[in-house]
């Protein structure tokens, strides 16, 4: 009597085998590592490896239909990033490869792309410096990054009943997509400019459980949230290492901080421009100075401009038994 083998779905499979096609290859793999802390369109990509371009589309293809890239256009561009880790095998296959050791003529050749995207970002502020005084986001606007942020937002599966404050929300424009997702949402401003851009946006939209509030986010406020977001806001901080601490201070027990922000540039000019404190910020620096403030690093996303600047969207969470240090 022959007995049925039990298979495993079908889709399951498929991903699985898609899975360990992508992961079987080394160069596959150190694409996986260059990709741990940065985006690369795959003309920079052929370069770093020192291979033709079709060959590199090719191994973008395989990791791409296992779900290990995902891509983002800007302009003509298409920019290339790890994606966000789905199932045990997706992750610990990441930790495994964040292990390896590049070599030496690889890293080479990324601090070469490094140089040409800050020459390339060195020529757009010259050519926008003085429109850029009257739009401050157009190095990294909502749109830009709104995308990948939503991404990982919706990767953390908030209860229905959560509750999200946003530091510094602008003009307002990512309210509409906290209010979808949340069933209480605070936008805290200290500018009576920006906080009436919200409130038209509320108004526009109708969102009915976005409640506004005039306040220093850093002051003394009793806000708490399940998720604290701040986009575009921290480098505007004189000491951003103490606002994370104070910030810290809103997430909820479980809860989760998430920041957009740029990665470190070197325009100065920016600081009058722009009212930019700081020229953006190390990935190390973010990840320390939320460690000093009670929160431990999830999820991280780099997002490539083709005006040669990088963001990166990060995503600390204070663990279920921790206590404000008040």
């Amino acid at each position: 009597m022959n007995q049925r083998v039990q298979s495993i779905p079908s889709q399951q499979s498929d991903t699985l085998a898609a899975l360990c096609k992508a992961s079987g290859d080394e160069l596959r793999l150190n694409v996986l590592r260059v990709l741990a802390s940065d985006s690369f369109g795959v003309l920079e990509l052929a370069q770093i490896f020192d291979i033709g371009q079709s060959g590199m589309s090719h191994h973008l293809k395989v990791l791409a239909q296992a779900e290990l890239v995902a891509t983002r256009r800007e302009g003509n561009a298409i920019f290339y990033r790890r994606a966000l880790p789905h199932g045990r095998l997706h992750t610990a296959l990441l930790e495994e490869v964040d292990e390896l050791a590049l070599a030496q003529d690889v890293q080479a050749r990324i601090a070469q792309i490094q140089q040409r995207r800050a020459a390339t970002s060195q020529d757009f502020f010259l050519r926008v410096e003085e429109k850029f005084r009257a739009q401050q986001d157009l190095i990294a606007g909502l749109p830009q990054y709104r995308e990948s942020l939503l991404a990982l937002l919706d990767k953390l599966n908030f209860a229905p009943s959560a509750s999200a404050l946003e530091v510094g929300p602008g003009d307002g424009g990512f309210l509409p997509d906290l209010a979808r997702r949340f069933a209480r949402v605070t936008a805290m401003d200290n500018s009576p400019t920006m906080l009436e851009l919200a409130r038209q946006v509320c108004e526009r939209e109708g969102l009915d459980n976005v409640n506004l509030q005039l306040a220093d986010a850093l002051g003394a406020t009793d806000v708490e949230a399940d998720c604290v977001v701040l986009n575009m806001v921290l480098h505007h901080f004189s000491d951003p290492a103490l606002a994370l601490r104070q910030l810290a201070k809103r997430v909820k027990a479980g809860g989760s901080l998430l920041v957009t922000e740029l990665c470190s540039h070197d325009q100065g000019w920016a600081r009058d421009a722009c009212g930019d404190l700081w020229l953006g910020f190390e990935q190390d620096d973010l990840a320390r100075w939320a460690n000093a403030a009670g929160l431990a690093p999830g999820d991280s996303l780099y997002v490539g401009l083709r005006n040669g600047f990088q963001i990166q969207v990060r995503h600390f969470q204070r663990t279920a038994g921790d206590t404000h240090h008040r």
